[in-house]
C-alpha cells in the first residue's frame, strides 16, 4: 500500500514539475499522434548495452512518426520523447521510485523480448532528445537525438 502511494506521489510531482516547464509532456516537439494517419515508420532497437539503434532519428516538421521499439535485451527498457531538461528530471524522479510506470503519450515501455509502438507527430522543428528512463539506463547513456528539419 505504501509503495502504491509513493508511486501516486511521485506521479503528481512529475506531472506538475512538466506542467511548470511546459504545457504536456513533450510538447516542445509537438504532440501525440494519429495512428491512422503516420508518414513514415521507423524502427527502434534497444539491448541491454544500453544504447539505441539507432540514436539519431532525422524527421520533418509536420510528419507523424511511427516508433516501432523492439526490446533485444533481457532487461525492460522503454523510449521517452522529451527535451534533455524534461528527461533529466524525469531521470531523477525514477531513481527514487522505481516501481513507478508510466503511461504517457510520448513514452513506451517495453518487456525484454517484446516490440511497442509510440506514435508521435512533429509541430516543432529543432534538436530534441529521446532516452530510456528505467533506473540506471539513462546514466549509462542510454540516449538519442532527434532532428526535426522544417
Amino acid at each position: 500500500m505504501r509503495k502504491h502511494i509513493l508511486t501516486l506521489f511521485a506521479a503528481i510531482a512529475l506531472s506538475t514539475s512538466t506542467a511548470q516547464a511546459s504545457p504536456g509532456h513533450a510538447s516542445a516537439l509537438g504532440k501525440p499522434g494519429d495512428p491512422a494517419k503516420v508518414d513514415r515508420s521507423i524502427e527502434i532497437a534497444t539491448s541491454d548495452d544500453m544504447r539505441f539503434s539507432p540514436n539519431e532519428v532525422r524527421v520533418k516538421r509536420g510528419q507523424t512518426i511511427r516508433f516501432r521499439v523492439v526490446n533485444g535485451g533481457q532487461m525492460k527498457h522503454e523510449m521517452v520523447l522529451g527535451t534533455l531538461d524534461e528527461l533529466q528530471k524525469h531521470a531523477a524522479l525514477m531513481r527514487k521510485f522505481p516501481e513507478m510506470e508510466h503511461d504517457d503519450p510520448n513514452a513506451v515501455s517495453v518487456e525484454p523480448g517484446k516490440t511497442g509502438e509510440l506514435v508521435w507527430r512533429f509541430t516543432r522543428s529543432g534538436n530534441f532528445d529521446f532516452a530510456c528512463l528505467v533506473p540506471g539506463h539513462f546514466e549509462a547513456g542510454m540516449r538519442g537525438k532527434i532532428v526535426v528539419r522544417p
